[in-house]
């Protein structure tokens, strides 16, 4: 994302998030303990303008994305997401789809990795963020259910059907999508949904020493992976490869390339700037 910004100034309160930022680590925190974390409106809406903020301000090198209180997100909100949709006409919806759909695309076109640190439920929406994620860590007792056909409505949703065959394969998402069984997080590792699994109670610190370790790397050679996981699911094997080369060449000219062979030769860990 462009770092070019009009004159609108930095957003400084979040009304609908908990934000922390520590040395290049940023913690968003869903905090709704007592609706589950339940999504609405404005926490999408805050999540997506966030997430394209601190893209363009260049400080943040990792995101934690956690829920405060008994479990990750149980997704959108009831009586004020699901309630409210019965009243809306069409164009409205679409809207609403839309920007939902957006909250996803920025998840995954952010240029730091995105870990979701999870423990006891990921549903609905929640449980499509965590898969945006590129990591997800979760502790023993975290579930996650894509209930949207549960409500009448598409499993497909927020980018859910393009998202979870690349993560688990077809067979395993057309089960979780269909029928929006919970799977809990022994199947859940085992299928590939999660990346680490922690001890009860631990998914917070996991993720956040997995997002320090992150941050106090090549910020760079990570942003560009990231995009290229992204950019490359659809690609032929022709295309691929000859973006990769363009990628590597443009990193090769980089001062962190130059500082891993120089800190080599020293030997001495390197000391990354992102650049």
């Amino acid at each position: 994302m462009s770092p070019f910004t009009g004159s609108a100034a930095r957003t400084d309160r979040w009304e609908h998030l908990r934000v922390d930022l520590d040395d290049g680590v940023a913690t968003v925190t869903f905090a709704r303990p007592d609706k589950l974390n339940a999504l609405t409106f404005g926490a999408y809406a805050d999540l997506r303008d966030l997430l394209a903020e601190l893209s363009r301000e260049r400080a943040v090198r990792a995101l934690v994305l956690a829920g405060e209180g008994r479990g990750f997100c149980s997704g959108g909100d009831v009586d004020e997401i699901i309630g409210a949709t019965l009243s809306m006409d069409a164009a409205q919806l679409l809207d609403f789809n839309r920007m939902t759909g957006q909250v996803v695309r920025a998840v995954r076109e952010c240029p730091f990795p995105v870990i979701a640190a999870v423990h006891g439920v990921a549903a609905g929406a929640g449980a499509v963020l965590a898969l945006a994620a590129d990591f997800r860590v979760a502790d023993a007792g975290a579930r996650f259910a894509f209930l949207f056909t549960r409500v009448g409505l598409s499993g497909g949703d927020m980018g859910a059907a393009y998202l979870l065959p690349r993560v688990v394969g077809l067979g395993h998402a057309t089960r979780l999508l269909m029928l929006g069984d919970p799977v809990r997080a022994p199947e859940a590792e085992r299928i590939g949904l999660i990346s680490v699994l922690t001890d009860e109670g631990h998914a917070d610190e996991a993720a956040g020493a997995l997002a320090r370790r992150l941050a106090d790397g090549p910020a760079l050679a990570h942003a560009r992976t990231k995009a290229l996981l992204t950019a490359e699911l659809d690609m032929p094997l022709a295309a691929s490869v000859e973006l990769d080369a363009s990628t590597q060449a443009l990193l090769m000219t980089g001062e962190d390339y130059r500082e891993f062979h120089a800190a080599f030769t020293d030997k001495r860990p390197p000391k990354w700037r992102g650049r």
